[in-house]
């Protein structure tokens, strides 16, 4: 298997928390540093995958690939990274997943697929389809799915029978949604930085 490449998935709209997520800040940094940090530290090779619009902060170094305008809808990210990766299996990532660590990512970078066309993060019986090691397969697989920007993208990444790599903590999976999910992710931060 060749190694894959880690992808950033930044082209969400942020309706909720006013703006694009990448650039919130958190900790004194932009999101985005926290999930990229985590990739940079695994792979070899990392992109960030945007819309047309969206603000980014800047990212010296790092590769912005960029997807169709529309639809709005984080399978576009997936299946547009798929086909920018050369055949090579990514590594997605949510860009509000700030506790994913370079463990975690190896982890989900390394456990084998036995078939399916990808290894998502799951805790308990819900997977974060975000977060998640993709075969080539896969995109071709999504991208023939009727109704794939209709349905939420829970259900449509479980239709194509990924494998599941259980996180044992959930605090691992928080995502960033609105300005109250900021403040508790720092309040995380804080706790984490004491111990």
């Amino acid at each position: 298997m060749r190694d894959p490449v880690g992808v950033i998935l930044a082209g969400g709209l942020g309706r909720r928390i006013g703006g694009s997520k990448a650039k919130v800040e958190l900790g004194g940094r932009p999101l985005i540093s926290y999930p990229l940090a985590a990739l940079g530290a695994v792979l070899s090779n990392v992109a960030v995958i945007a819309k047309p619009s969206t603000e980014l902060p800047a990212l010296p170094g790092v590769t912005v690939w960029v997807e169709s305008a529309a639809p709005s809808h984080p399978l576009v990210g997936i299946i547009e990274a798929l086909g920018l990766a050369g055949g090579r299996p990514v590594v997605v990532c949510a860009v509000d997943l700030p506790f994913v660590t370079p463990a975690l990512i190896s982890s989900l970078a390394g456990t084998d697929p036995l078939g399916a066309p990808a290894v998502v993060a799951a805790h308990g019986d819900e997977i974060q389809p975000l977060l998640g090691c993709y075969q080539p397969a896969a995109g071709r697989l999504l991208a023939g799915m009727d109704g794939r920007f209709e349905r939420p993208v829970r259900e449509t990444v479980a239709a194509i029978g990924p494998r599941t790599f259980e996180v044992d903590d959930p605090e691992l999976l928080f995502n960033i949604n609105s300005p109250y999910d900021v403040l508790q992710a720092a309040a995380m931060l804080d706790r984490l930085s004491r111990t």
